[in-house]
């Protein structure tokens, strides 16, 4: 039996992600079970990686190799996400082109579109639905548009690891792709997976990304807050924050640490809130009817009650795993203690063997 193994690698702020899943008969399009094989975690220095890109890259090549070595994967062509400020998705209609075409024409199509040079982005189209009109058959899709320094700054740090980066994948797209599979394809649902520098939206209608924003905030802007205002080292502020929580009763030596948690998530959970009614108001009669999170920032308690009432939509936690379980005889454990943080490489993992 034909069997396909992709690895899925997430450089992250505070370290780097991967997976390596096995699917059966050529991939995940023709519905073959998938399982994990391998996966592991090793953390990064702080600024290794800013705002989702890699700034030194013979750090992060290092934690890679490290990776590599403790996990013992068996291939080295890999999947990169990549998802940041510098990334901008946004709808577009197209003339219905084959692929090719299709690629060749878009740098003439964006021009206006997108803050930067064509020919200093990297342009792919994700079609979504198609018309007919005046000027014939038409696809309406999104736009992924992001600045060639910023792949390459992520690539580079791979290939200086002795890997092979066969595909680039938005971070958002991954993660929408796993939990549709994992029991949240059906209806118009909000996947928000909340890492330590950005927050990545995306709003799938049955299973099809239909709208992504990226936001420049995370679970550690709460951190450093506590940090510089209470003037406590970081791993201190990051335990306080797990203690406290944000709409949780606490002891009244805490009620400074607790006012710092709710203003900095406050201005999160707005962004996330404005996202999803500017989304609805675009889209009448298509309102979100669900929230998934994931990420490690999304472990923060109380945030899901929180989310949910500022937003008044049922807020649950993704289960990545649901749809590419562990392989007989994984350890568990390589996925520490949330498996729900491995949503991207999953997703990245899932999107190449389709």
């Amino acid at each position: 039996m034909a069997k396909t193994r992709v690895i899925g690698l997430d450089i992250g702020t505070t370290g780097v992600r991967a997976v390596e899943v096995e699917f059966d008969n050529g991939g995940a399009a023709k519905g073959a079970p998938g399982r994990v094989l391998r996966a592991g975690f090793v953390p990064l220095p702080w600024g290794a990686v800013h705002d989702g890109e890699v700034a030194e890259p013979a750090t992060v090549a290092s934690a890679i190799k490290r990776l590599w070595a403790e996990q013992k994967f068996s291939v080295k062509d890999v999947v990169v996400g990549v998802g940041n400020q510098r990334v901008l998705v946004r709808e577009l209609d197209m003339p219905a082109l084959p692929p090719t075409q299709l690629r060749a024409a878009l740098p003439f199509q964006v021009e206006g579109l997108i803050p930067v040079a064509a020919s200093d982005a990297l342009l792919d189209f994700h079609p979504i639905s198609t018309s007919t009109g005046a000027e014939g058959p038409q696809l309406h899709g999104l736009l992924v548009a992001a600045t060639a320094e910023t792949v390459l700054a992520n690539t580079r740090a791979v290939e200086q690891a002795g890997l092979v980066p066969t595909m680039v994948d938005l971070n958002a797209f991954a993660v929408a792709r796993i939990q549709s599979r994992s029991g949240f394809g059906t209806g118009v649902v909000a996947f928000v997976d909340i890492g330590a520098r950005v927050t990545n939206v995306s709003i799938v209608v049955d299973g099809h990304p239909r709208f992504v924003r990226i936001l420049p905030a995370g679970g550690h802007d709460v951190t450093e807050a506590l940090s510089s205002t209470l003037d406590i080292p970081q791993p201190d502020a990051e335990r306080l924050k797990r203690e406290v929580g944000i709409g949780l009763a606490t002891a009244q030596e805490d009620l400074t640490a607790k006012q710092i948690v709710a203003e900095v998530t406050t201005a999160l959970v707005d962004s996330v809130r404005n996202t999803l009614v500017y989304y609805a108001s675009s889209n009448p009669g298509g309102a979100v009817q669900q929230i998934v999170l994931s990420g490690g920032g999304s472990f923060l308690p109380g945030l899901g009650q929180y989310l949910a009432s500022a937003a008044r939509v049922q807020v649950v936690v993704g289960e990545p795993l649901a749809s590419l379980p562990p392989a007989k005889g994984m350890d568990i454990r390589s996925f520490g203690a949330d498996p729900a943080t491995y949503a991207v490489p999953l997703g990245l993992a899932m999107g190449v063997a389709a």
